[in-house]
C-alpha cells in the first residue's frame, strides 16, 4: 500500500553506462560513459523536476495560492511539467509556446492535463514569446508566472536532487558533466554539486551548432528542441557577471561545444538502435558531444556522465522521425487493403 501521488515520483531517475554506441577511438581510450535517464520522470523528462519545485516553492512563500492561475512560456517540456503538476494540485494552467509544428505532442499533452495554450509568432522568437507571457501576466490578477529563465528554484533542485543522485549512482566518480542549455539550470545546480564533491570534475555546455550564443556567435535556425533560445540565460550570465560571451570557460562551466541538428538526430538514431535508449534531439546533442571528448586523450579512462533529458517517442513531428514516418505510411495505407485473395504477408520492412 503507498500513498505517494504522482508528483512524489520525481526524480531518482537510473543512470546507466553504455558500451555499443561508442566509437572505436572512444573505446580504446577505456572511457565509461553514463547517461541520466530523465525522461523515466512522469512527465517525460526533466523538466519534471524544476516544475514541481518551482510552484511548491511558490505555494511555501504564499505567491502562488489555491484558485490561482499558472502561466508560463516553454519550449514544451517544462510546459508539459507544470500541465502535469497543475493537473495534480488542481490549479488552473496556462502553457505559452511557438506555433510551429514540431511542437504538435507538446501541444497534446499539454491539453490532456487540462492547460490551456497560447501559440505566438514564431518570426518573434523567445523574445516575442517572453513579451507576451508577461504581458498576459500582468493584465490578469491572479495569474502567476512560473518564469523558469529567471527562477532561482530551477537550479536550486539540480542541486540538491539531480547532482547528489548523479555523484551517488556513479559511484562518486565524475570526471565530465554534459548537458544541453536550455535555461542553464541544469548546468548551474547540478554542476555546482558535482565541482563541490569533485572540483576537477569538467561541465560541459552543450548548444545547437547553428545557435551558439554563449560564445558570442548569432543565432540562427534549429532543430534541437529545448536547447538553444538564441538569448544567453540569466544562469550562465550570472556565472561571471559582466564577462563577454566568449570562447573558453565561464565559472564552474569549462567549455561549451556543440552539435548540429543533423548530427542530434544522427545520435539519437544512434543511441535507440545499438542501446535500444530512446532519447529526443537535445539528448542526441549531449551524446554527440560525449563521444567528442571521450576521444580526446586526456579523457582517457575517465568517467563521463550526460543527461538525457526527454524521450524520444514525445518528437513524433520533430525530422528525428522523417524517414519512419515515411516507411510507415507506405507500411501502413489508409484506407488499409481489406484483400483476403492476396496472401498473407503484405509488408516486410526489411525489403523496404
Amino acid at each position: 500500500m503507498t500513498d505517494m501521488n504522482i508528483i512524489d515520483t520525481i526524480g531518482n531517475t537510473p543512470l546507466v553506462r553504455v558500451n555499443r554506441v561508442l566509437t572505436p577511438e572512444a573505446k580504446a581510450n577505456n572511457v565509461r560513459i553514463l547517461i541520466k535517464l530523465e525522461m523515466q520522470n512522469p512527465g517525460g523528462s526533466i523538466k519534471d523536476r524544476i516544475a514541481k519545485n518551482m510552484l511548491e516553492d511558490a505555494e511555501r512563500s504564499g505567491t502562488l495560492k489555491p484558485g490561482m492561475t499558472v502561466v508560463e512560456y516553454t519550449s514544451g517540456n517544462t510546459g508539459i511539467g507544470i500541465a502535469m503538476i497543475c493537473a495534480a494540485k488542481g490549479y488552473k494552467c496556462i502553457i505559452c509556446m511557438p506555433q510551429l509544428p514540431p511542437f504538435e505532442e507538446r501541444y497534446i499533452v499539454c491539453r490532456m492535463f487540462g492547460a490551456d495554450v497560447h501559440l505566438t509568432a514564431p518570426a518573434l522568437g523567445m523574445p516575442g514569446l517572453k513579451s507576451y507571457t508577461e504581458n498576459l501576466v500582468e493584465k490578469n490578477e491572479g495569474y502567476f508566472l512560473v518564469n523558469q529563465f529567471f527562477n532561482e528554484a530551477n537550479p536550486s533542485i539540480h542541486y540538491t536532487t539531480t547532482g547528489p543522485e548523479i555523484w551517488e549512482q556513479s559511484g562518486e566518480n565524475v570526471d565530465y558533466f554534459i548537458t544541453g542549455v536550455g535555461t542553464g539550470g541544469t548546468a548551474t545546480g547540478t554542476g555546482k554539486y558535482l565541482c563541490e564533491k569533485n572540483p576537477n570534475c569538467k561541465v560541459i555546455c552543450v548548444e545547437p551548432t547553428e545557435s551558439r550564443v554563449h560564445l558570442g556567435a548569432a543565432h540562427t535556425p534549429h532543430t534541437i528542441l529545448g536547447i538553444g533560445a538564441g538569448v544567453p540565460t540569466h544562469f550562465l550570465t550570472e556565472l561571471a557577471p559582466g564577462q563577454p560571451f566568449a570562447e573558453g570557460s565561464r565559472g564552474l562551466v569549462s567549455e561549451f561545444l556543440s552539435a548540429s541538428s543533423s548530427e542530434s538526430i544522427e545520435w539519437a538514431t544512434k543511441l535507440a538502435k545499438t542501446e535500444g535508449i530512446m532519447v529526443g534531439p537535445s539528448s542526441g546533442a549531449t551524446l554527440k558531444v560525449a563521444m567528442d571528448l571521450a576521444e580526446r586523450p586526456e579523457a582517457k579512462g575517465k568517467t563521463i556522465v550526460v543527461i538525457a533529458a526527454s524521450h524520444g517517442i514525445r518528437y513524433t513531428a520533430h525530422p528525428l522521425w522523417k524517414e519512419m514516418k515515411q516507411e510507415a505510411k507506405t507500411a501502413l495505407p489508409q484506407p488499409p487493403n481489406m484483400s483476403k485473395d492476396e496472401g498473407t504477408l503484405f509488408w516486410d520492412s526489411s525489403k523496404a
